[in-house]
């Protein structure tokens, strides 16, 4: 590692590169959120995402340069993570742009000026590459910069044609690397050897568009967009090997080592991966979360629910059994804070997130690692080595286990998964259940974008009409474009005139269908894209073609539920400022045919009592029969008038305001009842936290309540049968067999307690002496875990001086291991939890605890004989 180099942080790293672009007039622009406002786009993957439209020529930049340290997420390579110097999922690129003001030569110049002048690298330690046909570059390199021909290599479109996406924005680039090993000379420099060279910055020439056909044309400007990645650098300024050891991930890597008991710098390969996984995930799931990203299993809510598996995975296998997410995600906090203060401020809501994961993850783990463990041991036994595609997917379905921990697992034990046969038991499943509802396909946007200058906007007017008379203006298959599209086949139909509103501000989109002559087509789902109204649905009769006069109608009974439990969401969030806290604003919200869900900002829980005088108030409102009342106003007098805007929101200048005289008047685009009694009834079903700071009303309105009650109230029937008493005695009856259960599994504890006391007498005479201390290692037969500890902590009580390790098998492949150490064995070194926490990795689990009583789990018991034996000559070594 060259010695000239001044070692840098990554926080001053990042301040040197934005000032040094300020002092030339740049603007200095905060990160943008990892959730794009691009939606072709999952999460921010570079840092000109954000500058998308301008470089298209959609929006008008407010300044002509402009520099930023961007956050950004990239998942494609996640299976590299920590087996490579430099893949991560979370990174952060410094970035400087032009929009239409410099180019190609002041863009080269001031690239070569930071990296030398600023950064001192030596211009002998650094090598570039252009795109195979852009002499321009090459010259410029060549002859104004001074690069010697040499060191300056021709890349393909693969290496040096950078693009955001499939389509969009993209040009020729030009690519910095650092030469670790100049001395090796200029002859058959080969930049894809990792071991000598990096890329470190690179330089886009960004000057076309290219269409979903793959056509480039010509952006109305040509702008440079740039990315130097942070991390590499650091590496770099910093003399470490790789990325994760500079200073922007290592302390979470050391906070996650010190909670297993081991030492990076002394770990075999596989801890030391498993340890580079942890500090990138956490790094990654702090900023998702902190960017209001909740864990799911659709879109970047599976993202980050992956990213938060695999560092739970990853800790397990590195001998943490317990949580420990917040622990390690402490340290990604305070380690970013200074750059990115809002995960200090959300700080709450990440720990939340990561502990309810955590949480019921390592639940699914326990569940699914027993099964998986059962088929890898059978398959071992009869000579194969490839897990099933049925098998993996009933981990998945049944037990929730992702199919690619699956594969991990079956990695580490030298096996392989039917992948095709697990997508195979997929699709099945998807074919059995498949639903009416169908997601917006992502390639629809950009067909509309290239359509948008030939064909109408949507002219909504379903605010006043059921149905109306339209022209099919696009007909659309799979997102692709089409003329015409027949019976059987999904379509996304664009109309230039439509009653059906589309999801938007928490309303889900109408249903109904659009008729023609011969032609009828179910509408399942309608959504917005930019001004155009696009309806998903299936043609269940005739042949639909562009140009044709169509009649759209709603469903008018599922309009009805709608307007019911939008208008009850308003209610509802009045009742809870009035009564609950004036503060309280909305954090999200659903409105769906069925029911209705209010996200609301609330540090405590509510009581019973205020959910029933929210209740009661919103009953109250709708029976005093409040009329509704509608106008269009400037935004600016809306909210003069009191009118409630959602937190976050962006609204234009002029605004739809919903009032409900001296109830309720709030800024919004929904379908709404024009009087409050049209709602009927409403009903409270659950309040509950979300996360930090954040509660859940979910209740139904309207006929939807009879569907409630009735439900309930068969199950109540069916109990009182059961029981064989009366609806109201049902609670007394349930109360009297839990205080029974509770007392049988008191003297079940009692008698097993008792059980393994007995058992554990004999075990006195094993005791073997070391010196003046005396040890007891021994296997007990069909004792749990409480039981064990009351068994170590009698022997130990009659050794006096010494130290008890007990191991036990409670149940099928679970082991279960006691260490009791008197303080005399303590003074020596010997520590319970270190201790025997070292030992359960022998049994594949880990464990800890404190240093005169620890205890430590497994998951193969066969290994419960070699670990009790290391256990005795560690003891005897220890205490000789």
């Amino acid at each position: 590692m060259p010695s000239n180099l001044q070692y840098l942080s990554g926080s001053e790293i990042r301040t040197l590169f934005l000032d040094f672009y300020a002092q030339r007039g740049h603007q200095i622009l905060p990160s943008a959120s990892l959730v794009p406002e691009d939606p072709t786009v999952l999460l921010t993957i570079a840092g000109m995402l954000p500058f998308k439209p301008i470089f298209l020529g959609q929006r008008t930049p407010e300044f002509k340069r402009a520099t930023t340290s961007q956050k950004c997420i990239r998942t494609n390579d996640i299976e590299n993570v920590g087996r490579t110097n430099r893949h991560q999922t979370f990174f952060e690129m410094l970035g400087n742009f032009s929009f239409g003001d410099y180019f190609k030569e002041q863009a080269i110049a001031w690239g070569w000026e930071i990296s030398t002048k600023v950064f001192n690298f030596s211009k002998e330690n650094l090598v570039v590459s252009v795109f195979e046909s852009d002499d321009e570059a090459f010259a410029i390199w060549r002859d104004q910069i001074g690069v010697t021909e040499a060191r300056i290599k021709r890349l393909g479109a693969d290496d040096n044609f950078w693009a955001s996406g499939i389509t969009g924005p993209c040009g020729p680039s030009s690519e910095i690397y650092y030469d670790f090993h100049p001395e090796r000379g200029d002859d058959n420099i080969d930049l894809e050897d990792d071991t000598r060279f990096i890329e470190f910055y690179n330089l886009v020439f960004m000057q076309y568009n290219r269409d979903a056909e793959g056509n480039l044309t010509p952006l109305a400007n040509k702008n440079i967009d740039t990315g130097m990645g942070l991390e590499r650098m650091a590496q770099i300024l910093q003399r470490v090997p790789n990325n994760y050891e500079t200073d922007l991930i290592f302390p979470i890597i050391k906070t996650a080592a010190d909670i297993a008991g081991i030492d990076y710098t002394t770990s075999d390969e596989n801890t030391k991966v498993s340890l580079k996984v942890i500090g990138d995930h956490v790094r990654a799931v702090v900023h998702m979360i902190a960017d209001e990203i909740r864990a799911s299993n659709v879109g970047r809510g599976y993202v980050l629910r992956r990213l938060i598996r695999r560092v739970v995975r990853h800790g397990r296998l590195i001998g943490i059994s317990g949580e420990f997410t917040t622990e390690v995600a402490e340290t990604a906090i305070s380690i970013s804070e200074s750059a990115y203060p809002n995960v200090r401020q959300d700080e709450d809501a990440i720990k939340a997130e990561l502990q309810r994961e955590e949480s019921n993850f390592l639940k699914t783990l326990e569940r699914g690692e027993k099964l998986l463990a059962e088929i890898i041991a059978k398959l071992k036994e009869e000579g194969k080595t490839q897990i099933s595609g049925e098998s993996a997917f009933t981990l998945y379905d049944t037990y929730g286990f992702p199919l690619e921990l699956t594969q991990e697992i079956a990695e580490e034990n030298s096996l392989t998964v039917d992948v095709a046969g697990f997508e195979a038991e997929m699709e099945i499943q998807k074919e059995r259940g498949r639903d009416a509802h169908e997601t917006i396909d992502l390639t629809v946007q950009g067909s509309l974008d290239k359509l948008a200058e030939h064909i109408n906007v949507t002219d909504f007017v379903g605010y006043t009409q059921p149905t109306a008379t339209a022209k099919v203006e696009v007909i659309l298959v799979g997102g692709v474009s089409q003329e015409e599209a027949d019976a059987g086949t999904s379509v996304q139909i664009v109309l230039d005139k439509t009653p059906f509103y589309a999801e938007s501000g928490g309303q889900i989109g109408d249903r109904g269908y659009i008729s023609g002559d011969g032609i009828v087509i179910r509408v399942e789902d309608v959504k917005k894209e930019s001004d155009f109204f696009v309806h998903f649905g299936r043609i269940e009769r005739g042949t639909i073609r562009v140009g044709d006069s169509v009649t759209a109608q709603i469903d008018a009974g599922c309009r009805r539920r709608l307007q019911a439990n939008h208008t009850a969401t308003h209610l509802l969030q009045a009742a809870l400022k009035k009564l609950v806290d004036e503060g309280i604003s909305q954090a999200g919200s659903l409105v769906s045919f069925d029911r209705l869900r209010f996200d609301f900002n609330c540090p405590r829980p509510l009581t019973p009592e205020e959910v029933q005088q929210v209740e009661e108030q919103v009953n109250t409102w709708i029976a005093e029969a409040h009329a509704a009342k509608v106008e269009i106003l400037p935004l600016a007098e809306a909210k003069a008038r009191g009118a409630v805007a959602m937190f976050g929101e962006k609204y234009g200048e002029e605004v739809r305001v919903i009032d409900f005289t001296g109830v309720s008047m709030e800024l919004c685009g929904g379908t709404h009842v024009s009087n409050t009694a049209e709602i009927g009834v409403f009903k409270i079903i659950s309040e509950a936290g979300v996360a930090s700071g954040v509660r859940r009303i979910e209740a139904v309105s309207g006929s939807a309540v009879l569907d409630y009650l009735n439900v309930r109230d068969k199950v109540v029937k069916d109990l009182s049968d059961r029981f064989k008493v009366k609806p109201e005695e049902v609670p007394e009856r349930i109360t009297g067999l839990q205080n029974e259960l509770k007392n049988t599994q008191k003297q079940l504890e009692i008698l097993k307690g008792q059980l393994a006391i007995a058992k554990s007498d004999s075990l006195l005479q094993t005791a073997e002496s070391v010196g003046d201390y005396k040890i007891i290692v021994a296997q007990m037969e069909d004792v749990d875990a409480a039981s064990l500890q009351t068994a170590a902590e009698r022997l130990l009580q009659k050794l006096g001086k010494g130290a008890v390790v007990l191991g036990s098998v409670p149940e099928a492949g679970k082991v279960s291991l006691i260490a009791a150490f008197s303080p005399e064995v303590n003074k020596k070194g010997l520590l319970a939890g270190k201790f025997i926490g070292a030992i359960a990795k022998i049994c594949g689990g880990g464990g800890g605890g404190r240093p005169n009583l620890a205890q430590a789990g497994g998951r193969d018991a066969s290994k419960l004989p070699e670990a009790l034996d290391k256990a005795q000559s560690e003891l005897k070594s220890g205490l000789a």
